[in-house]
């Protein structure tokens, strides 16, 4: 066979053909990464090298009405993860026996948190010092792990504000899709429940930017100056209505009992003073990723702590709401002031059931002022079924039940006020009877109320008849210095002339004055409370218990509404709270000598 033999010059055409085709080749690759890849690879290069950090604002804080701090920030350490510079089975393994949370969680929370490959993605909040120094000494063990000082929400202790401030925790991402045009990223910290959220806009500020030079292994060389630095701008701070000594007196008043709640506004302007939900909940355990154990223990707690009971628990008033029925009966001229009806004797027949008084002794015969002096069933029966289910429900309405009080915390619920077309519904046309009235005229049956609800209808009582709209800001104050004021809004007048009210405000006068009123030991030397006691049936087990009550009565400054669950007579339980409220605000107005109680006995 032949073998294949080429010239010499055959052999240098051939080697400078390969030589062009090598320039060729290596032009194209130039002229590729140069000029048509320049800006990307350019742009991959500056990622690789700068780092952006975010630079999380501060948080505006919130004081209550004497200027003392109930919420603000405090710093804590944040770790994270690069996603570009984590090394597969190293980062998480290592950070994952360090922080004690494991590999899963932390991997589904770098997807959560992460913007892109080049920006940190949080993994914890709130690290101790301890770890923080194990990731400082250890870099090598931990590559792509970063560390940012950042701002926490700190919730004071003891004070059971949480139903009103709420809590803020990371945006999900429902909600990065919900305020897609904001600054929000992946790992933001936003208001989730009450002043939090409704304000959260003006509390959160904007969150900085710091862009740092880093060495391919990730150590940083120091400040990146070919971009300038983005300042962040604090939030707003929000000065509330809320007294922290009677916060703090309504939840001593309610930490020996199971549930309840206490709410405490002013009637003269609906300024609230305090607000509390029992049990409640350490506001502080939202600020950072909360396990999914200690969530399911606190939602399947059997004492509800996560219910924000002044403003979504609905209950049935029982007797809070008798004035109502009197007041009614007075503006449609059913009943006068001195008008009685069949004494009470214990019981009083509809049809063939007998629907009994609370006392089965019987109060005789009565006027309206001693009929809620007294609390009495009877009065109530009779001036109900004059009044028709209809009326009734209509007078409910006009003094605010059965709708939201408008107040700035966003959640509230309207509670339940039946009339005939929700009995229809309930139980259809022609099957159900007049007999219903008599639940209702006295609070018990279908109607349903809230704690706020119930305090801002005896606001009403206790400033002639005008309620504001009960809130809680009283000024928003920017960085800057601006001030923005919330002025006390009108919200209704209740549906009473002024004589219809003084039969009420002394019918809520003798229920603690009279000689036969239900709640006499909320007596004192100093001042006068008024009010009315309620007991309220409940089908899930013993009675609750309730008590409003306002004071001064000449002049009221505080209206005080308390419900006690499962927790038995109004004048036993409910009153001695709102009494201990009471006696907190009038200790800052008067010597102790002069708020000493006076009397002792009370029924129901």
């Amino acid at each position: 066979m032949d073998r294949l033999e080429l010239s010499m010059s055959g052999r240098e055409r051939t080697a400078i053909v390969v030589i062009i085709l090598m320039f060729l080749f290596l032009f194209a690759g130039l002229l590729r990464f140069q000029v048509f890849q320049h800006q990307q690879l350019a742009d991959q290069s500056e990622k690789n090298r700068v780092r952006l950090l975010p630079i999380v604002t501060r948080r505006g804080t919130f004081y209550d009405r004497e200027g003392r701090v109930l919420v603000d920030t405090r710093t804590s350490y944040t770790v994270s993860v690069l996603p570009s510079e984590e090394v597969r089975n190293l980062t998480v393994p290592n950070l994952a026996g360090l922080l004690q949370i494991d590999t899963v969680e932390i991997r589904k929370r770098i997807v959560k948190n992460t913007v892109n490959r080049y920006q940190p993605a949080a993994v914890k909040r709130g690290t101790p010092f301890e770890i923080v120094a194990v990731l400082e000494e250890q870099h090598d063990r931990f590559p792509g792990v970063t560390i940012q000082m950042e701002r926490v929400r700190n919730y004071a202790d003891s004070t059971g504000a949480e139903c009103a401030t709420g809590h803020v925790s990371e945006v999900s991402r429902d909600e990065l899709e919900q305020y897609r045009s904001s600054d929000l990223r992946p790992g933001s910290i936003i208001g989730k429940k009450g002043l939090e959220k409704a304000f959260d806009p003006q509390l959160r500020g904007l969150d900085g930017t710091e862009y740092i030079e880093v060495f391919a292994s990730g150590q940083v060389v120091g400040p990146y100056e070919g971009l300038a630095r983005k300042n962040p701008v604090p939030g707003a701070d929000l000065h509330l209505t809320l007294d922290l000594d009677l916060q703090r007196a309504s939840l001593l008043a309610l930490d020996s009992f199971c549930c309840g709640a206490v709410v405490a506004i002013d009637p003269r302007n609906g300024e609230i003073l305090a607000m509390v939900s029992y049990p409640s909940w350490n506001a502080n355990l939202f600020s950072g990723p909360i396990s999914d154990s200690l969530w399911q223990a606190m939602s399947t707690d059997s004492s509800h702590p996560l219910l924000n009971r002044p403003l979504t628990g609905q209950y049935p008033p029982g007797s809070t709401l008798k004035l109502i029925t009197v007041g009614a009966g007075l503006e449609e001229k059913l009943i006068t002031p001195t008008s009685t009806f069949r004494g009470c004797t214990g019981g009083y027949r509809f049809g063939n059931r007998i629907f009994h008084c609370w006392d089965e002794r019987g109060h005789g015969v009565l006027a309206a002022a001693h009929a809620i002096e007294q609390s009495c069933d009877i009065y109530m029966y009779q001036l109900g079924l004059k009044l028709g289910v209809d009326l009734l429900s209509k007078y409910y309405d006009e003094c605010g039940f059965g709708k939201p009080t408008g107040i700035e915390i966003p959640g509230e619920v309207r509670g339940n006020n039946p009339n005939s077309a929700y009995y229809d519904r309930i139980y259809g046309k022609r099957g159900w009877t007049q007999g219903l009235v008599l639940n209702n005229s006295i609070g018990q049956g279908e109607i349903l109320v809230t704690p706020l609800q119930l305090a801002q209808f005896y606001c009403g009582i206790a400033n002639s008849g005008t309620v504001y709209r009960p809130h809680m800001v009283r000024s928003v104050v920017w960085p800057d210095g601006r001030r923005q004021v919330m002025s006390p809004r009108r919200s209704f007048a209740l549906p009473f002339s002024p004589e219809t009210m003084a039969v009420l405000r002394e019918g809520a006068r003798l229920v603690v004055q009279g000689d036969r009123g239900t709640a006499r030991s909320l007596r004192r030397k100093g001042y006068t409370i008024a009010g009315k006691t309620g007991t309220a049936q409940n089908p899930h087990g013993r009675d609750h218990s309730l008590f409003v009550g306002f004071a001064p009565f000449e002049a009221p400054e505080i209206v005080v509404c308390a419900i006690i669950e499962n927790a038995g007579h109004g004048s036993e339980v409910a009153a001695p709270v709102v009494a201990k409220v009471i006696d907190a605000y009038m200790a800052k107005k008067q010597p102790p000598d002069q708020i000493a109680a006076v009397a002792p006995e009370a029924k129901r």
